[in-house]
C-alpha cells in the first residue's frame, strides 16, 4: 500500500484504527522496511517488557485553549473528553499503593478540567518526589481565570515542563497560532517572577522543543544552550533544563505527513536512525499512561492509537500491579520514533 492509497481515509473506522492500518501496511507490509518488532528482534531486545513502575502519566483532558500543528493528542477547544474527579480518585488510591515516584498529569491544556486543583491537592498530600504538570504556557494569559497558576504551582511544588517550539515569533506561531509566542514569553516571565527557572532554584521549569517539520530534533544539550542564549539576551528568561522530543507519526502529525507527501521520506528517517541503545530507556518501561476514562496504556502516544496494555486489568479501577507487571509492551510502527537517533521520551533524550 503505497502513499496514494495512504491519503485515501476509511469513513468505516475510526481516526486511530484508519492510523494503525497506514502504519501497519505500506512500507512495512510490502517488506520495504523492517517493522519495529524486527528491529527489536534483530537487535535482541524483544519483547520489550516493563521495569518498575516509577511514573503514572495521567491525561485528565483533551480541551485545550490551542489547536497545535503537531499534537499527537489532537486536543483543541471543541475537545469534550474530561477526568473525573471519581477517576482522580482511583489514580490516587494506586500512587498510593505503588508508591510511584512521579505524577505526571497532561492533557490537552490539564489546566483546563474543572477539577484540576482539587486533583493537584489531593496528589500532593501523597508524597510523591517529582510532581509535573505539562503547561503549554499561553494557558496562564488566557483569561483572569489561570493568572494565578504560577502561585499555584510555586505551593504546591510543581515542576512545570513547558512547550516552547522556537525562540523566535514566527516558528513557534506557524507551529502552534499566531500570538502563541508573546503570551508564551509573557507567561515564561510570570513564572520566572515566582521563582521557576532561576538559577539556584528549586523550582523546575522544563522546555519541550518538537521540531516544526518533517524531521529529527537535533542534538538537545546543543539545542538548551541556544535557546537559553536566545530567551536570556533577548527577554530575560531563565529556564533549567530543553528536552527535545522526536515527532511520532499519529494523529495531527501524521495527517500532515501524508497530506505533505513526506510520509514515507520520514518513516525512512526513523528506521535509518533507529538506535538499539535507545531501547533500553524508553518510557514505556517505566511508565504508565492513564486516559482521560480510566484505560491504561503502555503511553501517550498508544493511547491515542487507542493500544490498551496487553492485560487482563486494564482499566485503573482494576487496577493489579503484579499481574500488569507481567504483561508484553503494545508496540507498532510509531514506535520508532522513540528509539531513533538519541531517543525520545517525554523527559527528552533517552540515550
Amino acid at each position: 500500500m503505497k502513499i496514494q492509497s495512504l491519503k485515501k481515509r476509511n469513513s468505516d473506522l475510526s481516526q486511530s484504527e484508519r492510523q494503525l492500518q497506514i502504519l501497519s501496511n505500506g512500507l512495512f507490509a510490502d517488506g520495504e522496511l523492517p517493522t519495529f518488532k524486527e528491529r527489536l528482534e534483530r537487535a535482541g531486545k524483544a519483547p520489550l517488557t516493563p521495569g518498575k513502575l516509577e511514573i503514572l502519566q495521567v491525561n485528565v483532558g483533551y480541551m485545550c485553549n490551542q489547536v497545535c500543528a503537531h499534537c499527537h493528542v489532537d486536543a483543541g477547544p471543541d475537545r469534550k473528553e474530561i477526568m473525573t474527579r471519581d477517576t482522580m480518585k482511583e489514580i490516587l488510591s494506586v500512587i498510593e499503593k505503588t508508591g510511584a515516584h512521579t505524577l505526571d498529569l497532561t492533557g490537552g491544556a490539564p489546566e483546563m478540567n474543572p477539577d484540576f486543583r482539587w486533583f493537584v491537592e489531593e496528589a500532593s498530600k501523597v508524597g510523591i518526589s517529582d510532581f509535573i504538570v505539562r503547561s503549554n504556557l499561553t494557558i496562564i494569559k488566557a483569561n483572569k481565570k489561570y493568572a494565578d497558576l504560577p502561585e499555584f504551582f510555586k505551593k504546591h511544588g510543581i515542576h512545570v515542563v513547558s512547550s516552547m517550539p522556537h525562540w523566535t515569533r514566527g516558528k513557534t506561531d506557524k507551529q502552534r497560532g499566531d500570538g502563541v509566542f508573546d503570551k508564551s514569553i509573557q507567561a515564561l516571565k510570570d513564572l520566572n517572577a515566582v521563582g521557576y527557572g532561576m538559577p539556584g532554584s528549586g523550582l523546575k521549569l522544563d522546555l519541550v522543543y518538537n521540531p516544526s517539520g518533517a524531521f529529527l530534533p537535533g542534538n538537545q544539550a546543543s539545542l538548551e544552550k541556544e535557546f537559553k542564549k536566545a530567551l536570556l539576551e533577548d527577554f530575560g528568561i531563565h529556564f533549567h533544563e530543553l528536552f527535545a522530543i522526536t515527532n511520532l507519526p499519529i494523529s495531527r502529525f501524521l495527517d500532515y505527513l501524508i497530506a505533505s507527501e513526506n510520509y514515507e521520506d520520514y518513516m525512512y528517517n526513523l528506521v535509518d536512525a533507529f538506535n538499539p541503545a535507545a531501547v533500553d530507556n524508553v518510557m514505556c518501561t517505566n511508565t504508565l499512561s492513564v486516559s482521560w476514562d480510566g484505560w491504561l496504556y503502555d503511553c501517550d502516544f498508544n493511547q491515542m492509537l487507542e493500544m490498551k496494555v496487553q492485560s487482563a486489568v486494564q482499566h485503573i479501577s482494576d487496577f493489579n500491579m503484579e499481574i500488569l507487571q507481567n504483561r508484553k509492551i503494545a508496540i507498532c510502527q510509531h514506535c520508532y520514533g522513540c528509539t531513533a537517533g538519541a531517543g525520545s521520551s517525554c523527559q527528552g533524550s533517552v540515550a
